[in-house]
């Protein structure tokens, strides 16, 4: 499935998807649910990487693809499937953002009412972006509502009425969350402090009616990471938010930098004789100091075990420009680029920015560290989502959440993931060109 790119190399195009992801388990996900995920998944993967496939295909458009079919299942939140606010009202968000190619490189929609597919309005605000006057979104990279909806409409996009979007399942999730809040309510109000369940718990515990740390109510997104044979990697994610979200909640979905992040760089290598700038890592153990040399590093290393050795001060980083003009650049330096999606607890994604911290912690250290050593580090268990809920976890529902991603180094791509929480419906092709679908955590 290799392809030849426009200066001669040989780059495999790589997918990876997710539909979400929280407290998901064996218990709360039936066998007929756990297989009608699984095969939705699995065609939405096999449409896509049908697209994939086909001469000159760009990473854009397939990452929309299959982020547009996930939009158009009611399995998932987004689009048809998507979560209410506590008004009963549906607010979408969307985002994508690429690599390179584009100048606005990233953009996010918001508070989106009456747009089918809300995924190919964030396509067109990052593509028209290329005119003088972005099609009428000018240099914008985040608009909302209305005015949004106005430019959808200039378009061409196809709109719907809010009814379209309405499912019984997730109406039904809408009334049981409320009405869980009210009995718990209910309860502190006679003084009683215990939730349904009999256990005791502080009063902040009931402020989040979309999670009662037993049943799978979504609070999660979808999104697609695509490697094209160009080397361009695209995220394209879209979400309903959480479950009774007040109106006008703006999420991590379309913040750029919180649940969806892209760029590249280009890296010199450390030693011409090696093939690669960094040495790999094991993947539970991403804060080891083997690579620290200088004693002063090795100390705050010692001091602090999560921050590994980042870049000096001052050493000049390369641009694309100077890298094509660098007529030994191809011994000297190596082209570096992530893309990764996140899901879970939107409010935790935003407090860490959860997407670019994990590719500033590769970014930045020295040697870099691997993409999946870095998402383990941020929504990994024990990671700083998790830590970012502090005494909240595994109450609220607060830190959740997993991150899938891409990393292409030189001309090899890799697909990369992980969690914090009880699942994360996720599907990809592995480097044997095997489909491979996953729920749970330890699945």
């Amino acid at each position: 499935m290799s392809s030849k790119t426009t200066s001669g190399s040989r780059i495999r195009p790589r997918i990876i998807i997710h539909g979400g992801a929280g407290n998901i388990t064996r218990t709360n996900l039936p066998q007929d649910s756990y297989n009608a995920y699984r095969t939705a998944l699995l065609e939405i993967l096999q449409a896509s990487q049908a697209l994939l496939g086909r001469p000159n295909a760009r990473a854009l458009d397939v990452a929309v693809h299959a982020v547009s079919m996930l939009e158009d299942n009611p399995l998932f939140n987004s689009g048809k499937g998507a979560v209410f606010t506590r008004a009963g009202t549906v607010e979408l968000e969307a985002s994508v953002m690429v690599s390179n190619g584009y100048k606005k490189r990233g953009v996010g929609c918001m508070l989106i009412k009456h747009v089918r597919n809300p995924i190919k309005l964030a396509r067109e605000m990052l593509v028209r972006g290329e005119d003088s006057k972005g099609g009428g979104a000018q240099g914008h990279c985040q608009l909302s509502g209305e005015q949004l909806e106005l430019l959808a409409r200039d378009w061409g996009l196809e709109m719907c009425e809010p009814e379209y979007y309405f499912t019984k399942r997730r109406w039904d999730e809408h009334k049981k969350g409320l009405e869980r809040e009210k009995q718990v309510s209910i309860q502190q109000h006679m003084d009683i402090g215990v939730d349904l369940l009999g256990k005791i718990e502080p009063e902040w515990a009931s402020d989040d009616p979309s999670w009662d740390g037993h049943e799978y109510l979504p609070q999660g997104t979808v999104g697609a990471v695509v490697l094209d044979s160009f080397g361009t990697v695209c995220v394209a994610t879209s979400t309903g938010g959480l479950t009774n979200k007040l109106p006008g909640r703006i999420g991590d979905t379309p913040t750029i930098g919180a649940g969806f992040w892209a760029e590249e760089w280009f890296e010199e290598l450390l030693n011409q004789q090696e093939s690669m700038f960094y040495r790999t890592q094991a993947r539970d153990d991403p804060t080891t100091s083997e690579s620290l040399t200088h004693p002063l590093q090795q100390l705050i290393s010692t001091c602090l075990p999560s921050i590994s050795s980042y870049r000096p001060i001052g050493q000049h980083i390369p641009n694309e420009n100077e890298m094509k003009s660098h007529k030994a650049h191809s011994k000297r330096f190596v082209r570096h680029a992530v893309a990764m999606s996140g899901t879970g607890n939107g409010d935790s994604f935003l407090r860490t920015s959860a997407a670019r911290t994990t590719a500033a912690i590769s970014r930045f250290s020295l040697p870099n560290l691997p993409l999946a050593a870095c998402i383990t580090q941020v929504a990994g268990q024990g990671g700083e989502l998790q830590r970012s809920a502090g005494d909240r976890w595994g109450v609220t529902g607060e830190g959740e959440g997993g991150i899938i991603g891409i990393e292409l180094i030189g001309e090899e791509g890799k697909v990369v993931w992980d969690l914090n929480c009880g699942g994360m419906f996720r599907t990809w092709v592995d480097d044997d060109g095997k489909e491979q679908v996953r729920v749970f955590r330890e699945e």
